[in-house]
């Protein structure tokens, strides 16, 4: 495959046991056409121990690693990248492994890029639990197959990271930023495509409660709202979400409690009724479609009231903060 563009791949990592198989999976990948280098960026705030680089086999004298000292993905995908010197940069997730075809059918992608492509994404696959219904938790992370532009897997061409600057670091977390840099992208004048390559993202273990901090992804998307326009979601393939739902349902409960100690008792229990069943409406939502075990409808209904109120708080304060942010204005 000598004809093919040569690429460098970045992984950034916050030291997560999922990297050994992460590199396992690239080494077994990439026999046909492999990269340049394997950049790993350790963005481990405070590192202890070494990180687990002789799993990448024979990649291994490939294995370059910078260190970020836990300033966020995107800042560790930047430090990453600036430092290719390949036509092509390709960002992988440490938590997913790319299949052993991986790299021919990477080379059939960026052979097949024209001169205008800017990016490559590759197709995700979420593997779910064969023998019962998916929770919520898996039913979410399932989503990244139809996710646009998801760095998981994203083939960038070096050359438009460099003119539209790469990842905004103002987004501190894997959330938004890669929405923002294709958008970026796009505005810059270049075409953005979907490849044939697949990559694996297994569910990680999460807790019952891991959707509550999840919810900070509204402030980032306050950030998305100043910087691109309200319609950035539709051009962004986003889905909208619940924030108006949540915004009515929080909005319910603190007028009833206003009410109530107002003294104007009809009106706080209708409000507190309005509260009640747009809370119940929500925990069904989430429930129906799930196992249905006594583990997973506690979570549901437990969170379920917990999540209105904190994406609002989230969104409130992202608001707030990027009120100052300007817009780039134009279609992207």
């Amino acid at each position: 495959m000598t004809d093919a563009p040569a690429y460098t791949v970045v992984v950034p990592t916050i030291g997560r046991p999922c990297l050994a198989e992460c590199l396992r999976a690239l080494a077994e990948g990439t026999t046909e056409h492999p990269p340049h280098e394997v950049v790993v960026v350790d963005d481990r705030p405070a590192p202890e121990g070494g990180l687990p680089l002789e799993t990448a086999g024979q990649l291994l004298d490939r294995v370059r690693t910078l260190r970020t000292g836990g300033k966020g993905p995107a800042a560790a995908r930047n430090a990453g990248w600036r430092t290719v010197r390949t036509p092509w940069t390709v960002f992988l997730d440490d938590d997913v492994q790319v299949l052993p075809d991986w790299s021919r059918r990477l080379a059939d992608d960026l052979r097949a890029a024209g001169p205008d492509t800017g990016g490559v994404q590759g197709r995700l696959r979420v593997p779910l639990p064969a023998d019962r219904r998916p929770t919520d938790w898996e039913r979410t992370t399932k989503g990244l197959e139809n996710a646009a532009w998801a760095t998981a897997d994203m083939a960038y061409r070096t050359e438009a990271l460099k003119r539209t600057g790469g990842f905004d670091e103002r987004f501190p977390r894997a959330f938004r930023e890669d929405a923002d840099l294709a958008l970026r992208v796009r505005r810059a004048g270049w075409n953005l495509t979907r490849g044939t390559r697949i990559t694996r993202h297994p569910v990680r273990p999460a807790h019952w409660w891991a959707s509550l901090p999840a919810q900070r992804g509204n402030a980032d998307d306050a950030l998305m709202n100043r910087l691109h326009g309200r319609d950035w979601w539709a051009r962004a393939q986003a889905p909208r979400g619940r924030l108006p739902r949540h915004l009515v349902v929080t909005g319910a409960a603190l007028a009833a409690t206003a009410c109530a100690l107002a003294g104007r008792r009809r009106t706080a229990t209708a409000c507190a009724a309005l509260w009640t069943l747009g809370t119940a409406e929500f925990a069904l939502a989430r429930i129906l479609p799930g196992p249905r075990t006594a583990r997973e409808i506690a979570g549901m209904l437990g969170t379920s009231v917990l999540i209105p109120p904190l994406a609002v708080r989230h969104w409130l304060r992202g608001t707030v903060r990027h009120r100052n942010a300007r817009p780039l204005g134009g279609a992207g």
